[in-house]
């Protein structure tokens, strides 16, 4: 890249920072330091302002430049990860939006608990929230990464580790001074920049071919390098049935891993009623539904106007396949055009990454102080001191995803958030379900069900070709890998409802009818809702 891209782009990326500072300096100064209004912003957000930002929390990196890069490299297959991100609603809308929201206060664990044995619970709802949040804080790091390497010319391993530093640090600050109604501003405001970027990067390509949709698929299939396999299924899924099985499973992860999410799920606790919860999922679902149908036109777009040999040379993954499209919109390297839609693009995708990482390190230090440290607390302690364990604990699960997020730069973030999303699916909607739904659930089905889904998940992430025995892995010059898919989800999703079930029956304590039926009218009426 030319470095007249670095100065304006620089700019921009200092005013985003400046100003979602300046709204985290201003909440700061007017919050009352309660749990309530930490972790859920006082539950006063409209069903509009929350479902912007939900959908600000959800078009992650791996939405605006993981996907469109998987779409620009691979055409069809890449476009799994649009249908399964958008489909993966469905399943929030309709079983999980406004029950969260009558049965628990913050976190997960709160629903769980409220017919379950506490502590055990919400131990294993904490573990698996954290893990689910670090793995998904990794992929926006590497966005980061990514992008900024590019900004600077490539210029190697430093200018990803010192970005990767300084995303982790601001997240840790948003956090910790905000809480949820700075982290929520944010991510509206950012949830508006992102909407009008890919809708006048859309219409700038669309414009391109004369709004001819078959020219620009025509263009993408003779500069793919693949011919007409480009718009097909099979060229990145196709072939022997490991790839076959690597589909499905990927598949079950998004459609089904949505509904776990630990930042997902807070944000129902920011709106006043169930009502309201399920009116956001609304509003998600249309902003959501229309983004990711423009992110087919931008990875196709890349393909036909970048080409897709010169989006792989930039990064392997296509994490920089917007970018590049943007600059060459603009008018190419070099020219005004470019380099102010460039520096756009990339502001607007660094302010994605800033806000995505600061919902994510507040639903996982939430889970640390809410339920683990809750969980091992005496009781009657203040519950200002729970949020100022939320507090540090932001700070250490930064350090632990910029750590490992700078051992899997080479990796595509789209592919990433899969595995958060496989994890998410295995250990946390199994519990979820079953305590909504199944009267006979007990807290050792509870326990084994997190962790039935949890422990696989990640062992057979560690032992897949993600982490090892393959030149794109995390640790390329060593195999130890058993587990030939690339996601767990086809075997770890069914592993975790079958432990739950396998608990339950082997447990020696009745279900306590009582709490079930307490739990059963509250997530139906609303009665008793915090």
């Amino acid at each position: 890249m030319s470095g007249d891209h670095q100065p304006l782009a620089l700019l921009l990326f200092s005013a985003f920072v400046a100003v979602t500072l300046g709204i985290t300096t201003w909440v700061s100064r007017n919050r009352h330091g309660s749990a309530e209004e930490f972790y859920a912003g006082g539950r006063l957000f409209s069903p509009m302002e929350n479902g912007f930002a939900i959908a600000g929390d959800y078009m992650s990196a791996a939405s605006f430049l993981g996907i469109s890069g998987l779409i620009a490299l691979f055409g069809y297959d890449g476009m799994l990860y649009s249908v399964g991100f958008l489909v993966a609603w469905l399943v929030v809308l309709f079983l999980v939006a406004e029950l969260v929201r009558n049965c628990g206060r913050f976190t997960l664990a709160d629903v769980v608990a409220a017919r379950m044995r506490e502590r055990p619970v919400r131990i294993a709802a904490g573990t698996s929230s954290v893990t689910v949040s670090v793995l998904y804080l990794v992929a926006q790091m590497v966005g980061a990464g990514s992008l900024v390497a590019l900004l600077l010319g490539g210029t190697g391993a430093a200018a990803r580790t010192w970005t990767v530093i300084g995303v982790g640090a601001l997240m840790v600050v948003y956090v910790s001074l905000g809480g949820m109604r700075a982290t929520t501003w944010i991510q509206i405001v950012k949830a508006v920049l992102l909407m009008g970027g890919a809708i006048g990067l859309t219409v700038l390509v669309l414009l391109r071919f004369h709004g001819d949709v078959n020219a620009l698929l025509n263009t993408a299939v003779a500069h793919s390098g693949h011919g007409k396999e480009f718009l097909v299924p099979g060229l990145a899924y196709g072939g022997g049935w490991t790839a076959r099985f690597d589909f499905v499973s990927l598949g079950l992860a998004l459609v089904l891993g949505t509904a776990g999410l630990p930042h997902i799920l807070s944000r129902f606790y920011t709106v006043p009623t169930a009502r309201a919860a399920r009116r956001s999922v609304v509003w998600a679902i249309g902003l959501i539904g229309s983004f990711y149908l423009m992110t087919i036109v931008l990875g196709f777009g890349a393909a036909a106007v970048v080409g897709s040999d010169a989006v792989r040379t930039s990064n392997s993954a296509g994490n920089t396949a917007v970018p590049l499209l943007a600059l060459d919109l603009g008018g190419g390297a070099g020219s005004t055009g470019g380099t102010v839609l460039f520096a756009v693009v990339a502001a607007i995708a660094f302010a994605t990454i800033l806000a995505v990482v600061a919902g994510i390190t507040l639903a996982s230090s939430a889970a640390v102080a809410h339920d683990l440290y809750r969980s091992f607390k005496r009781r009657g302690s203040r519950q200002r001191g729970e949020v100022a364990v939320a507090r540090v604990a932001a700070a250490g699960i930064g350090a632990l995803a910029i750590a490992l997020s700078l051992l899997a730069q080479d990796l595509n973030v789209a592919f990433l958030v899969g595995l958060a999303f496989a994890v998410a699916a295995s250990a946390n909607l199994p519990v979820l379900l079953y305590t909504l739904f199944w009267r006979n659930f007990t807290t050792r089905g509870a326990v084994w069900s997190v962790y039935g889904g949890l422990i696989p998940a990640v062992v057979l992430v560690v032992l897949s070709p993600v982490v090892s025995g393959s030149p794109e892995a995390m640790f390329p010059g060593v195999d130890f890998q058993v587990f030939p898919l690339q996601n767990p989800g086809l075997i770890s999703i069914p592993a975790g409802f079958l432990a739950g079930w396998i608990g339950t029956v082997l447990s020696s304590e009745p279900p306590d009818a009582a709490k079930h039926a307490e739990s059963e009218v509250r997530s139906l009426t609303g009665a008793g809702a915090v």
